[in-house]
Parts: structure tokens; sequence; C-alpha cells
């Protein structure tokens, strides 16, 4: 067997290590470069198998499992204590004005705001959640000759009245403590953490809800951490059909976490040291009821090269100097040229050195 054969069964065994960290290594020059690596007794000794040096694009990396969910996951309280006399719908986009669920009897509304209702609202009352209310009784057209500050006065109590009206509930003029919930925006409700008849309070969820904004969700190992940088790029295989890209945008919480696998349909089996990322899609269009019921296929793209000359990973041959090489058969001879390793993914390796074109046969390993 020729050196040349034996080096290369070493370098299989270590084809794992023949990474993008083998690039940032200089490679050693065999002794007296571009010898005619068949001249051994005289007898032409050529590999025996030959592969061609390609140019291509070379990606590395991962595939996961992911589920479609919503982002922003967060729980609903009652500040007070009642019956649930209408449970939350999952899978209800609620929006503003609209009801949520019902305590003892009486429509708990959806409004916008990021002060959340802390007390209840009436004539005297001044603060940022008596300006959120004001603009939210403008915004669904209950407020003629009212302007929007942080009293509550006799016109916010008028426009409070009008609005109680139309709902065909006690129209007192005030909002109660807890007859209103304040989100963001639009919220889809996720799951019902109360049943009809249940009792509530500040201490039991009655609802989670999320944003409208679809995201995937999916698991990774510590190991994979590099993965979970915001920004890194993502490849997503719908299930019905297609694939869709789009990029990292945060570290799930927990809490999060734990409510995507139960609430929505997930494969779940996440151990406490696995990484539970949200991905957001660059084109949230055109989902298919199925794309939320199934599993995803999601492949994190750590790295890639465009554009470069590869080979079989089994074709790069460990030199006795130091550095990596190929055996480049020229006809009936070969000789032995030094390169540079750079990218592996997918079985190939990202190569390079003075003389290297497309097209050109290497010795490949035995089978």
């Amino acid at each position: 067997m020729s050196p040349a054969r034996k080096r290369r069964r070493g370098v299989i065994a270590l084809a794992v290590a023949v990474t993008a960290t083998a690039a940032t290594a200089g490679v050693v020059f065999l002794a007296g470069p571009g010898k005619d690596a068949s001249a051994d007794g005289g007898k032409p000794k050529g590999p025996p198998t030959t592969t061609e040096i390609t140019r291509a694009d070379l990606v590395q990396s991962k595939t996961v499992d992911g589920q479609l969910d919503y982002a922003q996951r967060r729980a609903v309280k009652s500040p007070v204590d009642g019956t649930i006399t209408k449970a939350a719908e999952p899978g209800k986009t609620v929006s503003i004005g609209q009801r949520l669920y019902e305590r003892d009897a009486r429509p708990v509304v959806l409004l916008y705001g990021s002060t959340p209702m802390f007390r209840a609202m009436k004539v005297g009352a001044i603060g940022p959640d008596v300006l959120q209310l004001e603009r939210n009784l403008r915004a669904l057209g209950f407020g003629s000759g009212l302007s929007a500050d942080v009293r509550f006065d006799g016109a916010t109590k008028a426009a409070v009245q009008a609005w109680q009206k139309s709902r065909k509930v006690t129209s007192n003029g005030e909002v109660g403590h807890g007859d209103v919930v304040f989100q963001r925006g639009p919220v889809r409700v996720v799951s019902a953490g109360a049943a009809l008849a249940d009792t509530v309070g500040p201490d039991k969820t009655v609802l989670t809800v999320a944003s409208t904004k679809p995201v995937v969700r999916a698991s990774l190992e510590q190991a994979d951490r590099a993965l979970a940088a915001n920004g890194t790029k993502v490849e997503i295989a719908m299930p019905s059909g297609g694939n869709r890209r789009g990029k990292v945008s945060g570290v799930a919480t927990p809490e999060d976490s734990e409510s995507a696998e139960s609430g929505s349909g997930g494969s779940g089996g996440s151990s406490d040291d696995s990484i539970n990322v949200e991905i957001t899609l660059d084109d949230e269009t055109k989902l298919k009821p199925e794309d939320r019921q199934g599993t995803l296929s999601v492949k994190f793209v750590s790295e890639s090269r465009k554009d470069v000359l590869t080979v079989p990973v089994e074709a790069v041959v460990a030199l006795r100097e130091g550095g990596y090489g190929l055996e480049l058969v020229q006809g009936s001879k070969t000789r032995m040229v030094p390169v540079q390793t750079g990218l592996t993914a997918d079985g190939r390796i990202e190569v390079s050195g003075a003389g290297l074109a497309e097209g050109m046969k290497v010795g490949a390993a035995e089978q």
C-alpha cells in the first residue's frame, strides 16, 4: 500500500476534526513539493478511486423539530374574586372592546394600553390608566366631547355610560376593578386556565394570551448554544409544503416553553438543559391550518461559504510533515499538493491552494 493510501486511511478516522478550525492552521508543505507520487520502485501506483474537485456553496447547519406558535405569551388573572360564567375561547383572536371572558355574568373586556388595570376608575381619578381608558373610548366611537387626558371627569363618565349601554351592562359611569384588561394590542387566546363555574382571583390564571404574530419555537442542545444567537438564519420546511425563511429573535422563558408544549400540540420532551428559541418568520402570510398542527423541520444555518472549491472529506490526506494535501491525478501520474481546508458540511470540505481548479481529479479513499 502506498504512503498516500496509508495517510488517507488515517485522515478518514479523523475526518470530523477537519473543520473550519483547520482553515486557520498553516499548512506545512511536503519536502520536494510537486514530486511525482507514483515514483515508487519505478512502478506507477495511482489511487484506486478518484473524485473531482467541484465548485459549490457549503452550508453548515443543524436540523431539529419545531412547532408554529405565537409570540409573547402571558397569563391573565382576575384582580378580584368571582366565578367564571363564560370561559375564554382558545384559538380566538380578541380585539379592542371585545370580551375575553365573563366573571359573575359581567363581560371582562380587552382594551389597549401598557399600564395594567390596578384600580376602579371613576370621577376624580387621575393617572395614565385614565388616559388609556379615554383613548380607548374615543377609538370605540364614544369620545364625542371627550378630550384624552389623565383626568376622569364628567365627560369621561358620560362616555363610559354610553359605552356601558351599548354593551347592555349596568351603566353607572364607573369602570370596576377587573372589568377590563389592558394589553398592548390584539391578542390570541392560547388556553383557558379557568373553566365554567370555576372560582378565580388574583392567584389563579384565567387565561393565557399571546400576540397575533406567529413564530416558530424549537429546542436546541446546550452544545448548540451559538445557534440561539439573535439573527441566526433559519430555514423551515412547512407541513403544507414549501420552505419559509426566518431568523432567531430570542430565547423563550421556561414558562413560555412549557405553555408551548402543552398548548400547541408540541412534541415536548425537551430537557431542562435544552435551549428553547423563538424564530420570527420573514413572511407571516399564507400560513395554512396544517402548518399550525404539524411538526416543522427547522434548519439553523450556522455558517456558509459561497462558490468555493470542495472535495469529499475522505479525499483529504494528512501529511507527514503536518497539514493536509490532495493526491492530484494527472493522466497516469499523481502528485501530492498541499491545501488549506475550510468549512465542512454534508460530507464535503472547502479546499484552496495554488493551482487547484474545478474539474481536477484527486484520489479518494478506498471503499
